[in-house]
């Protein structure tokens, strides 16, 4: 019975630490979509919302690299995501998937420029996740995980005008993914889940925080704008897909030069892999 007390205690102890790290590796991303719901609690100004998340963004992108959220080459690597965020948003937008009902003088065909830190965000949090919880990969497959990951990217787009396979793709990501597993350290303790329940994971917090974000009015989709409604679930299962696109930039783009070692593969670590398994004690 004792045994079985401290088995939990540890346990609970455990989830709260984990708690906090992942806390730590959404703070780009909390306060990003804290500075958005509250602009809308700002009186009429001047100034278009718009215009004023984007200052705030740009300030907030300086604040993480000052207070070292945020490494150099963490930096350039959001700003890429960014970059293809705000690609992808421009697509969408002309598509008619969501909009930005409200005008700004930093849009771009219906698009405000702060819409790539949505993007950058999901970045940070990828980014700061592979240091704060020292994140190792065994039997990751980089060319078949980077190939699904591209044309889940590129079917985003062509599933407009083309047949949508985004099932298929979601079969041939579980594919390249099998067997994979991501190692994380919580404390001085190891665990390890599969690479693919993992982007499960993220892509239903990111649905959360989706729902969170277009209650703050960070954009609209066709059914929210005569007023807020929660986003449909289908977004969840994008989300999950989307991620992968993600997680292989910030791995090609941040494996290399100081720090690459933060995610790289397990290879020639088959015993500590090993005890990588999930622990309950």
């Amino acid at each position: 019975m004792r045994r079985m007390r401290r088995g939990l205690c540890h346990g609970m102890g455990q989830l709260v630490r984990f708690g906090v790290i992942q806390a730590r590796c959404c703070a780009f991303a909390g306060a990003l979509l804290a500075g958005i719901a509250a602009s809308r609690l700002l009186p009429h100004l001047p100034v278009a919302r718009y215009d004023l998340v984007l200052a705030y963004g740009v300030l907030l992108t300086l604040v993480a690299r000052r207070a070292g959220w945020e490494t150099r080459r963490d930096t350039a690597v959001i700003a890429v995501c960014h970059v293809l965020g705000l690609l992808f948003e421009l697509v969408k937008v002309r598509m008619g998937s969501w909009s930005y009902p409200e005008d700004a003088l930093t849009k771009i065909a219906g698009v405000p420029l702060y819409g790539g830190f949505m993007y950058a965000a999901v970045a940070s949090y990828v980014c700061r996740a592979r240091r704060l919880m020292r994140l190792r990969y065994t039997r990751y497959r980089a060319a078949a995980t980077t190939l699904v990951a591209a044309a889940v990217y590129v079917n985003f787009f062509t599933h407009h005008w083309a047949p949508d396979l985004r099932w298929p793709l979601a079969l041939a990501m579980a594919a390249a993914t099998a067997g994979t597993w991501v190692g994380f350290s919580v404390g001085a303790h190891r665990y390890r889940m599969p690479l693919a329940v993992s982007f499960v994971l993220i892509g239903f917090f990111l649905w959360v925080a989706e729902n969170a974000a277009t209650y703050a009015g960070a954009w609209s989709y066709p059914q929210q704008l005569a007023g807020w409604q929660p986003v449909p679930l289908t977004k969840f299962g994008a989300w999950s897909l989307l991620i992968s696109v993600t997680f292989v930039l910030v791995e090609h783009l941040a494996s290399t030069g100081p720090g690459r070692g933060a995610g790289r593969p397990d290879r020639g670590r088959r015993a500590s892999a090993m005890s990588d398994s999930f622990k309950t004690g």
